[in-house]
This record gives structure tokens, sequence and C-alpha cells, in this order.
């Protein structure tokens, strides 16, 4: 019989956090779905695309964890951060200074340097598309179908940057009836937040044409204040639009049009002071986390905005093609007070400027019959730059400027073969030819005007290429048809480039590029359900193989030719190698009508074999940033229906992680030689709760709240003390809650 595009196999054990009311909903009848939700007596199933052809998350030999709508609502996930706790392994956070920067890491792979000329570890994708650049990509959930977070490395189908995973972020499609709707949240600290949604066919409903247009205004105060200037710090002010626009010819044939434009005019966030800075006498840590004195203008701006068409034609019953091509661009401004006090210590003033075209053709084949799969072709060109001001005690005047432009081509194949009826091969592999063309200039002035230069610390105009295969192999048998085992070996890989910082006059190696880094995965796992559908449980273990990790750390050189290292700059190199162990656990269950028990837990033991600083391996004092050891989850829900035909369910979750190293140091500090240690963030759990009251199909109303226990947790920071006196943290959200009224029509 031939097999259809979409399995409903068994369930999904991966749709965490109380995903499963969603599954449920989308397998019953649309014109009785608030009544099957709540009668429901398994667990349903979920449509993914992880390996770019619709599967559900439990026949998927792939670690995956998806996120419907209606989830993404009652775990309260204002934007993609939200998710670290729900999905093993994950740190997601927004970058120290920046409220939309996105910093992501998963198993202890990422990476947390924004600056053009350095790749993000973990590829974020919207709606097909790869984000390139982090600036402006902590999405905000809103007018989502679903999101989709794969854990290890996607090299061989999402290619370059996905060495860590990928998180792929599915808004709505374009619907065959007229639909919509609006939702008003407020909540403490002056949030208001406004959402809409509209669309349907346009013309009549036989006209072949198709719209949606979604908004949203998102607003709260800030966290904290700047105490000389009285304005908000850590607050949030952002304007997002998404329109599509669909022309359908018959099944077979269509083109789909998107738009989407994100503003983001938040002030800058706050960072503690973490001790006092011995430049700055008298000056002592505010009590408050979030509370500055910052004397840099109070701008952090981000305009984020991309374009893109999609066709689709089915060609016959066994053979598909898809095509899309994208332009996206963001332009930043942000202002950075290193040493958060009145003195000019440390305070940079950053522009980023970033575009950047693809396009990919996709061909997926499936007729029914032993073999199945998809290839496609992907081409990438990208220029990413901008101007970074430095001013150093208001004695040192420098700037970074320039611009990376990457051109990369890439062929990829995904290929299963059924063995026998239970058995299944997977392989694939991907190829990558890339160029990274650098044109940076770097000079020191004479007056914080920055008009006079005075010297040149790096001019250079440098190409290099990079080739690279990365091939996967997977083996999954099915015990039973809900028990199946697999197991796994695939690559990933982050392209090089060049340190935009660079100090090549007195370090001439900082001008000479950094490589690629790679890794090797092996991973085993199972996706079992039991009880009739009513209880899912997923295992996975892995050892991954990390060479050539990319860091970026500061080191120490002799300005003035007097023997003796004076200064510091940014450095960023290839630190060494390391090997990362882990294990993780997702469950799902359903004891009853009423109850949900969901969650995750993981373990996490990375380690460096290898970390050269100054000719010397001091990977034994080394620590992985953003690898807790042990981190997970716990979700309960309940629900009940009401007399009145609506359903009221109530939920509490909890998680926790242990001590985590928050940011990227060397031991050996650079300048004195001295032992400094990195910002770190001992274990510490979150509380949320909330409870939803659906009136009817039109109207429900949601009360949540996040950090119940109002938990001081830093999520990074800086540790600059020995060349600047700067010790500051910053930190997660606190306390909040939020009322939240919804309209559906």
């Amino acid at each position: 019989m031939k097999r259809k595009y979409l399995s409903l196999a068994i369930g999904s054990v991966l749709v965490t956090a109380l995903a499963a009311p969603v599954a449920w909903a989308q397998d019953a009848a649309p014109s009785d779905a608030t009544t099957q939700e709540t009668k429901a007596t398994n667990l349903g199933a979920l449509t993914v695309t992880a390996r770019k052809r619709e599967e559900t998350l439990q026949e998927v030999p792939v670690a995956v964890t998806a996120f419907t709508a209606d989830a993404l609502d009652k775990l309260a996930v204002d934007d993609i951060s939200d998710l670290d706790a729900q999905v093993p392994n994950l740190t997601v956070y927004a970058a120290r200074g920046s409220s939309s920067t996105l910093t992501a890491y998963i198993r202890g792979v990422g990476q947390s340097d924004p600056l053009w000329g350095v790749d993000p570890g973990v590829g974020l994708y919207l709606d097909d598309v790869y984000i390139a650049r982090p600036q402006g990509a902590l999405l905000d959930v809103f007018d989502v179908e679903r999101v989709e977070v794969l854990r290890g490395p996607q090299g061989t189908l999402y290619g370059k940057n996905t060495i860590g995973g990928a998180i792929k972020y599915i808004s709505r499609g374009l619907p065959r009836e007229f639909e919509g709707n609006a939702s008003m949240t407020v909540g403490n600290y002056n949030q208001l937040d406004v959402k809409a949604a509209i669309g349907g066919p346009i013309g009549g409903a036989d006209s072949g044409l198709r719209g949606r247009i979604a908004v949203a205004s998102l607003n709260r105060d800030g966290f904290g204040e700047n105490t000389v200037t009285d304005q908000d710090v850590s607050d949030k002010e952002i304007l997002a639009l998404r329109g599509q626009l669909g022309a359908y010819a018959g099944d077979n044939f269509n083109v789909q049009f998107a738009f989407d434009w994100m503003d983001d005019q938040s002030g800058v966030r706050g960072a503690q002071m973490l001790a006092p800075n011995r430049f700055v006498p008298g000056v002592q840590p505010l009590d408050s986390r979030y509370d500055v004195r910052n004397g840099m203008p109070n701008v952090n701006d981000t305009e984020m905005k991309g374009i893109s068409a999609t066709v689709n034609w089915r060609v016959n019953d066994d053979l598909s093609l898809k095509y899309v091509v994208a332009k996206r661009e963001s332009d930043s401004e942000t202002n950075i007070d290193f040493d958060t006090t009145q003195a000019k210590i440390a305070d940079v003033k950053a522009f980023y400027s970033d575009q950047q075209v693809s396009h990919e053709i996709q061909a997926n084949y499936d007729a029914g019959g032993r073999a199945r799969g998809v290839m496609g072709l992907y081409k990438f060109d990208g220029d990413a730059g901008g101007q970074v001001l430095n001013n150093f005690f208001n004695l040192l005047f420098g700037d970074t400027q320039g611009v990376v432009q990457t051109e990369s081509i890439a062929l990829y194949a995904d290929w299963t073969f059924d063995l026998t009826e239970k058995l299944k091969l997977d392989v694939g592999a991907r190829y990558t030819d890339e160029d990274k063309h650098a044109t940076v200039l770097n000079r020191g002035y004479r007056d914080a005007t920055y008009t006079q230069p005075i010297s040149v610390a790096a001019n250079f105009d440098k190409t290099i290429n990079f080739k690279n295969t990365s091939p996967k192999i997977s083996l999954d048998y099915e015990i039973t048809p809900d028990i199946m085992v697999y197991g796994l070996a695939s690559r990933g890989f982050k392209s090089g480039g060049y340190n935009i910082r660079a100090q090549a006059t007195a370090v001439p190696r900082s001008a000479e590029p950094f490589q690629d880094e790679q890794v090797d995965s092996y991973e085993v796992g199972t996706k079992m359900g039991f009880l009739d559908s009513t209880l899912f449980l997923n295992l996975a273990a892995f050892h991954n193989k990390y060479d050539d990790i990319q860091l970026s750390i500061f080191t120490a050189y002799d300005s003035n030719g007097d023997g003796t290292d004076d200064a510091f700059f940014g450095d960023f190199t290839n630190a060494g190698s390391g090997t990362v162990n882990g294990a993780e656990v997702e469950y799902q269950w359903l004891p009853t009508a009423n109850w949900v028990v969901s969650g995750n837990f993981a373990w996490l033991d990375a380690k460096y074999d290898e970390y050269m600083f100054k000719g010397v391996n001091i990977a034994d004092q080394q620590e992985f940033t953003n690898a807790p050891e042990f981190s997970g989850a716990v979700n309960l829900e309940w629900r009940t229906e009401l007399a009145s035909g609506g359903n009221l369910s109530a939920r509490v979750g909890y998680s926790y992680q242990s001590e985590v190293v928050a940011t990227t140091e060397v031991v050996r500090d650079p300048v004195t030689g001295a032992t400094t240690q990195p910002i770190t963030q001992d274990g510490y759990g979150l509380v949320n709760a909330g409870v939803t009251w659906r009136l009817n199909d039109a109207w429900s109303f949601s009360l949540s709240g996040t950090n119940l226990a109002d938990e001081e947790y830093r999520t990074t920071g800086y540790n600059l003390n020995a060349a600047l006196g700067v010790m500051t943290g910053f930190y997660g959200a606190p306390r909040q809650y939020a009322l939240t009224a919804r309209y559906n029509f």
C-alpha cells in the first residue's frame, strides 16, 4: 500500500510539556475539537519535518522535540528562549546586553560571540529559511504552528552551522476557510501584548488565492532602571508583522510568498556589577540585579525583515519538488557600557548590518516502495559587517570595521531503505563548498570623535575556502508497533573565518584565518509507547568528538615593543578538542483523561581533551560553556469538561539545571598571568504555573506565572577584571504573571 505523506503511525512522545492536548485536538474532528480534547483516552500523533519530509515524531530516528501552538501558550512561551527548560540539553538566552540577539547551545555546542565573522553553532530556521545572524533572531512566538528543536549535528540536511542542532520555527499556513484570532495580555511590569491574525481565501473559495496577515505589539516596562537617568532598562518594545499570499493551481501546484518584519526598540539589558571596579573608587555594586548607572545612551535597536517565495509542485504521486528563494536583512545599533558606571572605563557602541540571499531546490521521492528520500541543492550569499567604536578609560579610542562576505553552495541527499519490514537503513551526505572574504580595518583615533586616525591595528583583505562532507548513517528497528530502537552516526561542521578584532600590526598571526570546527556524533536511542498509547518514553545516549573548537578569548600582547605584554585584544582561535557524552529522557503519561504528566531529564559530561593557550595545554583547567551536568523539567496538568460546554485546565511545572559556566574565559589571565574564574551560576530551579478556561470554541482566558519563586540566576556576563576591572552578570527574568484573553473566529 502506498505510504501516505501524512503518517499517523503511532503517537508523539516528544511533544513535551503538555503538547499532548493539542495533538489530540489535531486528530479529532474539526467540528468537535474541544470535546475530543477532554475526552481523549490516548496520546495522539504530531507531524514534523525534521528530515525535510512529513513524519510523526515517534517514527523519526532523530532526537527532536516539538511544540504545537497550544502547548506554547500553556507553557507561557513568549520567545524561543523560554523553551530551554522543556528541551533536554538546550540552553537559549538573550546575548548579554541585547534583548533580541540569540545565544543558543545544544549538548554543549554553540556560539556566544555575536560579531560578524563568527557563525552561530545552532541553526535557526523560519519557515525553511536559514537565519544566518543572531541579531533579532530571538524570535517572539506569535501566529505559530509549531516549533521543532533538533538535537545533535544536522550537517547532512541542514548544512553548516547546525553543529549543535537546529531550531525550526514554523508559522501558521494559509487556511482554506476564513479564520482569525486576536488576543490581549496584561501583566506586571505594565506588560501589554496585543496579537492578531486573519486569513483565508481571497475573492471567493474557488479563486485559488489565499492570504494571511499577523501582527504583534509586545510591550513591558523594565525590570530595572538607570539610577542616574531614571530610564527603564531590560524593558520590551517590539512591533512585528508577518504576511503570506498563496496562489494555488489545483492540488498539485502552488506558489507562496511570505514577508516578515520586526522592530525592537527595547532599551539595553541591565547588568549587575558583581564586584567593585578598582578604576572607579567608591562605587559599590547596586542591590538590584537589574539596576545600572550606565553612562551610555539607552539605545539597543534592531530591525529585521525578510521576504521569500516558495514553489511547490507535486509532479506525480511519487515525486514532489520545492524551490525556496529568500532575502533577509537586519540592522542594529547597541550601546554596551561594560563597567556599568558613569565613568568611561569600557564604553562600546556597535553597529551591525547584515543581508543574505538563499536558494534551495528540493526533490522528495516516495513511491511507496522500499526506498524513499530527499535530495537538494542549496546556495547562500551573505554580507555581514558593521563598526564597533571602543573607548577605554577615555584615553584609548579605536574602532573595528569591515565586512565578511560568504558564498556557499551545497548538495545533499538523505534516503531511507526498508531492509526488512521492521529494519530500516537511512544514509545521507552533504557536500559544502564555501568562500569567506573578509575586509577588515581596525584603527586607533586621537579622541572620541573617531575622525582623526593615529594608528592602524589591522588592515587586510583576504579570502579563504572551506570544503566539507558531512555524512550520516542510521539504523532503526521496530521491535513492536509501539517500540523502535535506533543507532545513528552523523557529522556537523561550523565554517571558519577571520577575526575581525585582529591586532595584525602587533600580532601578525591574528590576521590569519581560524579553521572550521567539526563534531562527529554517535547516538543510540529508543522511542517507546506503552499502555495503549497512554505512556510514551524516549531515551537517547550520545558520544560526540568535538574538534578545532572555536573560542573567543582575550589575548595579551606587547603594544610598545618593550618586551612586556601590556595590552590585550579580543582573539578568536581554535582552542583544541573535546569529548561530550550525554543521555536524555523524555516522557509523557496520560494516567486518566483528566491528567497529563510530561517532562525531561538530561545528563551531560563535556570535557576538553586539548586546550592550547600560549603553547601550554590547559585542558584540565577549562570548562565547557553552557553545558550543565544535569537539567530537567516536570509538568503536571489537570483538565476537565464544564457543564457549559467549555473546559478548564490547570498546570504547574518545575525545571532545574545544575551549576553552569556562563562565559568563555581563559583561566590564566592574558595580561597578568594570574588565575581567574569564569562567570558561573550555581544550580537553581524555576516554578511556573497557569490556568486556562476555554469558555467555548471562540473565547478563552488564561492566567500564567513564571519564575514564581523569583529565583535569581545569571544567564551570562563579562569577566574583564584584570584589564578593565569589569565583573558583571546578566540575569534571567524575575517573577512575572499575566492574564490573557483570546478570541478565535
